[in-house]
């Protein structure tokens, strides 16, 4: 049963201004021609934004008593380290100056707040996950609960985290003395 679950559906304005688009381009693309040609340009285009935008919205977050899932990614809980809620200028670094190439991305343009997930111990495929999320708060509150539901003590003995959440209100000038930090240590 799922502690926490949320689909991250595309809103109502992406709609709105996909099918805004669609009309534009289908305008564009019948002059000319017969209605029959209108019918099936406007037909197509609609068909295709409109799988696109359900495909894209069908995303779900679920953290169970025993794994945190993203999209199809799964995570077991025991191999969490932090959970912290981040607002939009926190995902903006976490996204562009102190990206990490191997992170694991559920993105979402229409959602402003994230939830960073450290991932502890040996070295892993995806040292963190970034997860955009309507409810970031709740999100990191119900991983952090399962978390200590499956191990009370917290992260594992000797459970090194692999990268750091930026701090609230971090900016480009703490992101660079973070990049500056990494290169002087030889990472």
């Amino acid at each position: 049963m799922p502690t926490y679950r949320e689909r991250l559906r595309v809103p109502l304005t992406w709609w709105l201004s996909a099918l805004a688009c669609v009309l534009l381009l289908g305008s564009m693309l019948w002059a000319g021609f017969s209605l029959t040609v209108a019918a099936a340009v406007y037909a197509v285009l609609g068909s295709l934004t409109a799988a696109l935008l359900l495909n894209w919205g069908a995303a779900t977050i679920e953290v169970t008593a025993g794994h945190l899932r993203a999209g199809r990614e799964r995570l077991p809980l025991g191999e969490i380290g932090e959970a912290t809620a981040l607002d939009r200028g926190q995902v903006r670094q976490l996204l562009g100056p102190r990206a990490n190439p191997a992170a694991f991305l559920l993105i979402r343009p229409y959602l402003r707040g994230a939830v960073y997930v450290a991932v502890a111990g040996r070295p892993a495929r995806h040292p963190y996950w970034l997860v955009a999320t309507r409810r970031p708060a709740e999100l990191a509150a119900a991983i952090e609960r399962a978390r200590r539901e499956i191990d009370p003590a917290g992260p594992r003995e000797g459970a090194t985290l692999t990268t750091r959440a930026p701090q609230a209100g971090a900016g480009a000038a703490s992101a660079r003395a973070a990049h500056q930090g990494r290169a002087s240590d030889g990472r």
